[in-house]
C-alpha cells in the first residue's frame, strides 16, 4: 500500500469522527486524531506526533511557529524519534545525526479505538536501501501512540536477525512551557550527568533542574518520574517511562535557536526538551529474535 494515499489511508484505517488522513503542509501525509479526550495530529514521516492536547488543556507538546515541513526533513518541534543511534554516529560522520527514523516514511499498521475512548494508531518504519545501507542488521521498528488523556508512545525493536545488536533511541520531546526561565524540572536530583556544554564534564544534579542558558545535558541513572513544573500555565507535566536509564534535557537558547533557522522568534523560551533515551552508555543491547521497548507516558497535572 502506497503510504502516501489518503484515500486508501482512511478506507481501510480511518475511524469516523476520530483517525482522518489528510494532506499535510509541505506535501507530508498526517493523521488528525480527535476524540472525547484529546486531539492529535502524526505525520507518517517519522511516525512524528506534531501536536497533542487533552481536551480543554492548552498544547502539552510544542511544534515552532517556523517549523519546516518538507520530504527527508526533520520537523522542529513534538516527538522526534531518533533511532537507532542517539547523537552522531559512532564510525561515519556523514550518516544523520540522531539515526534516520525522524525522516522516513513509516506505514499505518492498525488503528483502534480503546474501551475508555482513547485511539491508538500502530506505525512500522519502512525499510529502504537508503535505510539498509545505514543499518544493515536485520530488525523491525513499530510505535504504538495512544492518544486519550494522556500521550502514550511505545517504541519497540525487534531483532529479526541471527546477531546481537546495538541500539541508542529516544523520544526527543519538546514540550510547551509558558517561560522556561521560571520551569522547573524536578525528578532528577542527584543524578550524574553528562554535561554537553562543558566539554562532556561529568557532573551530579543538585536539586531540581532549572534553565537560563543553552542547556545541553545526558542525565544517566535515571528511571523515576520527571515533573515540568510550570507556574505560568499552572500546571504540571508529568513524564513517566519504561526501558530507558538515561533522560536528555535541551534548551538551545538565545544564539543557537537564532542559528537554526527554525525556531521562529523567542521560541526558545516557551519549550523545553525532557527526552526519554538510552544514550552515552546506556545503550541496548537485542539478542536475535528479542526486543527492546521504549515506553512513555505523558500526562498534565494542575498546580496548587
Amino acid at each position: 500500500m502506497n503510504a502516501a494515499d489518503v484515500t486508501t489511508l482512511n478506507r481501510y484505517f480511518g475511524i469516523p469522527e476520530q483517525v482522518n488522513f489528510k494532506d499535510g503542509p509541505g506535501g507530508l501525509t498526517v493523521a488528525e486524531v480527535t476524540n472525547s479526550l484529546a486531539s492529535a495530529t502524526i505525520a507518517l514521516q517519522g511516525a512524528h506526533v506534531m501536536t497533542w492536547a487533552p481536551q480543554g488543556e492548552s498544547p502539552v507538546l510544542w511544534l515552532s511557529r517556523a517549523a519546516k515541513f518538507a520530504p527527508g526533513k526533520s520537523i522542529r518541534g513534538g516527538v522526534p524519534v531518533c533511532w537507532p543511534w542517539f547523537g552522531p554516529h559512532a564510525q561515519e560522520a556523514s550518516f544523520p545525526g540522531h539515526g534516520y527514523a525522524r525522516t522516513v516514511m513509516w506505514e499505518v499498521v492498525k488503528t483502534e479505538t480503546l474501551a475508555d475512548g482513547a485511539t491508538r494508531l500502530t506505525f512500522r518504519l519502512i525499510e529502504t536501501a537508503a535505510t539498509r545501507a545505514q543499518w544493515p542488521h536485520p530488525s523491525e521498528v513499530t510505535l504504538m501512540v495512544t492518544v486519550g488523556r494522556t500521550l502514550a508512545l511505545d517504541l519497540v525493536t525487534r531483532n529479526t536477525g541471527k546477531e546481537p545488536i546495538v541500539i541508542g533511541d529516544a523520544l526527543h520531546t519538546y514540550f510547551e512551557v509558558s517561560d522556561i526561565r521560571n520551569v522547573t524540572i524536578r525528578g532528577l536530583e542527584d543524578c550524574p550527568y553528562i554535561d554537553k556544554m562543558d566539554n562532556g564534564s561529568r557532573k551530579r544534579q543538585e536539586g531540581p533542574v532549572t534553565i537560563g542558558a543553552e542547556t545541553d545535558r545526558i542525565y544517566l541513572d535515571s528511571s523515576a518520574d520527571c515533573l515540568i513544573e510550570d507556574p505560568g500555565l499552572k500546571r504540571r507535566i508529568r513524564i513517566a517511562k519504561r526501558g530507558s536509564r538515561s533522560t536528555v534535557v535541551w534548551n538551545p537558547w538565545i544564539e543557537k535557536a537564532a542559528k537554526m533557522g527554525d525556531f521562529g522568534e523567542n521560541g526558545y523560551l516557551n519549550m523545553v526538551c525532557v527526552e526519554s533515551a538510552n544514550a552515552a552508555e546506556d545503550v541496548v543491547t537485542v539478542a536475535p529474535g528479542g526486543a527492546h521497548s521504549l515506553q512513555v507516558v505523558y500526562g498534565v497535572e494542575r498546580l496548587p
